[in-house]
C-alpha cells in the first residue's frame, strides 16, 4: 500500500497526520471502537493493509509491528447503552473523536495531530481532516488504524466471552451470526448486547 495521500498531505506542510478507523459497526454485541494511528513522515509498513483481508495471525504479527513504529496510537470506545441512545453512526463517530483525543506516544505523552484521515467519516474535532471511502483499501495509515482497532476489540471480544459463554463472541465477536441468534432465542439479550440491533430478532 503507497502513501500517495498522506505525501500530498505532508507536501502540504502537516507533519502529524493522525488516520483512524473503525471496527464493530455492525454487531450486535458490544462496544464500537475505532483506533487513531499517527506515523513517522515518510514511513511505510510492508504487509499494511485492510484487517478484513489479514488472518488473525497476520493481524496480531502486524499489531505488534504498527504499535512499535507509530510515534502515536489512541484507542476510543464506545458502549452498547450509549450505541442504544445516539444510534450507531453517532456512536462511530464519537469513538473516532475519543481515539484521536487519547492519542499519545510511548512514554504516554498525548500528541495532538495537525491532519486527520478518517475512513468515510467527519468528526468533530478543529483539526483539518478528510473523510476517505474505502479508505482502509486506500490509505496505509488508515488500514494501520483498522489493524489496532481490530486487534484490539478481538481481545476485548475474548474477556466479554469469559463473562457470557453461552453465545460464541469468541468466535462471531458479537456479529450476527447463525449461532449468535440462536444463542439470542435461547437465552435472551445480555447488558452487553445492542438492544435497538435486536428488535427483528427478539420479537
Amino acid at each position: 500500500m503507497e502513501l500517495e495521500i498522506e505525501n500530498s498531505i505532508w507536501n502540504e506542510g502537516y507533519e502529524k497526520i493522525a488516520c483512524c478507523d473503525e471496527v464493530g459497526r455492525g454487531c450486535l454485541f458490544g462496544s464500537v471502537l475505532a483506533a487513531a494511528v499517527i506515523f513517522p513522515k515518510g514511513l511505510r509498513l510492508e504487509g499494511v493493509k485492510d484487517s478484513k483481508k489479514l488472518s488473525p495471525k497476520k493481524r496480531e504479527a502486524m499489531y505488534i509491528i504498527i504499535s512499535e513504529n507509530a510515534l502515536a496510537i489512541g484507542i476510543g470506545i464506545v458502549p452498547p447503552e450509549i450505541i442504544d441512545k445516539i444510534n450507531i453512526k453517532n456512536a462511530t463517530r464519537l469513538a473516532m473523536k475519543e481515539a484521536m483525543l487519547n492519542l499519545k506516544d510511548k512514554k504516554g505523552n498525548v500528541v495532538t495531530p495537525d491532519y486527520m484521515l478518517i475512513d468515510a467519516e467527519e468528526i468533530d474535532i478543529n483539526i483539518p481532516q478528510k473523510p476517505i471511502i474505502k479508505g482502509d483499501d486506500l490509505v496505509h495509515g488508515i488500514a494501520a488504524a483498522s489493524i489496532v482497532a481490530k486487534v484490539t476489540r478481538d481481545q476485548l471480544c475474548m474477556d466479554w466471552h469469559k463473562k457470557y459463554p453461552a453465545y460464541g463472541i469468541d468466535q462471531h465477536k458479537g456479529y450476527g451470526t447463525k449461532v449468535h441468534r440462536e444463542a439470542l432465542m435461547k437465552y435472551g439479550a445480555t447488558d452487553m448486547h445492542r438492544r435497538s440491533f435486536l428488535k427483528k430478532i427478539l420479537l
